[in-house]
């Protein structure tokens, strides 16, 4: 059989002119591509096109080609260059070039199993990573799926979009996480009054609604702080609410502060609200303020008349 190829070889040299050593180049090249279309047609009919995804079936048709376009480079150039003599040093290069290839699964592969050891979040957390807000529902092997809040709708509501997001995204991107060991978060409503109303009076008012709808919530965040101290460094002399006082240039600003439940914000906000209403109501001395147009004329308001200019 070895002699037949030689007298084929030597047959063809005699003809084009192309050396024997050539000759074998050009044949196991032939070889080589009909492997991999073999390889290739095989792999899709068995694998590839069964999967009912068709995004899956774009990823790993994609990465099929990637990978056997590099294979092929690789062996090419043991052919016709006479790289790679050695067995060790072939497949440690051609290692390499399937790591290439693959570069974003292991990535991702080594992103999760940093998520699955240090735990920066667990399912049921409610994180940010990027622009992308959730609550985290799966943690897989290539990926992580969280259920979309915020964006188009207030207070940090559920949107209902389900977002994977790379594991490897962990290396490079900041992550937020609103649960971690402390449920808790603080949250402000600025209540805006006018210059006219007596703000001393409303601002006790809410100081009493505050504490009366949000007492008992500090007292269990204070629980919290105490045993996640233990692995973080968080410390607050006060968790109790308070409400601020500051000047706006349409009135009054009446600003609550108070700890809350992460997934409870906007619940909250509407119960504190609704009592706010309900209680300045039964005022006419406390007025919201909005955007109006007024005239000012000093006698009608008791003042002194500013003396026409010479």
């Amino acid at each position: 059989m070895d002699s037949l190829k030689v007298n084929i070889f030597y047959f063809f040299e005699k003809i084009t002119g192309i050396s024997q050593n050539t000759q074998e180049q050009i044949y196991f090249t032939i070889i080589l591509f009909v492997f991999i279309w073999i390889i290739r047609r095989v792999t899709n009919k068995l694998v590839i096109d069964n999967l009912e995804d068709y995004k899956d079936r774009y990823f790993w048709n994609k990465t099929l080609k990637t990978a056997t376009l590099i294979f092929a480079l690789i062996v090419l150039s043991r052919i016709w260059f006479g790289i790679f003599e050695s067995v060790g040093t072939f497949v440690g290069l051609l290692s390499a070039g399937l790591a290439i290839a693959f570069k974003d699964l292991l990535v991702n592969i080594g992103g999760w199993l940093f998520i699955s050891t240090r735990k920066p979040f667990r399912i049921g957390d409610r994180i940010q990573i990027g622009d992308v807000t959730g609550d985290v529902i799966d943690i897989r092997l290539f990926q992580s799926s969280v259920i979309e809040i915020g964006n188009w709708v207030d207070a940090e509501q559920s949107t209902g979009r389900i977002i994977h997001i790379p594991n490897g995204l962990v290396f490079t991107l900041w992550q937020a996480n609103y649960t971690e060991g402390f449920e808790y978060i603080w949250n402000e409503i600025p209540v805006l009054l006018t210059f006219e109303s007596d703000w001393k009076k409303a601002k006790k008012i809410l100081s009493n609604i505050v504490n009366d709808k949000t007492v008992s919530l500090t007292k269990e965040a204070q629980k919290q702080i105490k045993e996640t101290s233990k692995k973080f460094m968080i410390f607050y002399n006060t968790l109790t609410p308070i409400v601020y006082t500051s000047v706006k240039d349409s009135g009054i600003l009446l600003t609550i502060r108070f700890i809350c439940q992460v997934k409870r914000r906007r619940t909250t906000d509407e119960i504190v609200w609704e009592a706010i209403l309900e209680e300045f109501s039964k005022y006419k001395d406390i007025d919201f303020a909005y955007p109006t147009t007024r005239f000012y004329n000093n006698k009608t308001e008791g003042k002194e008349s500013v003396p026409d200019k010479l």
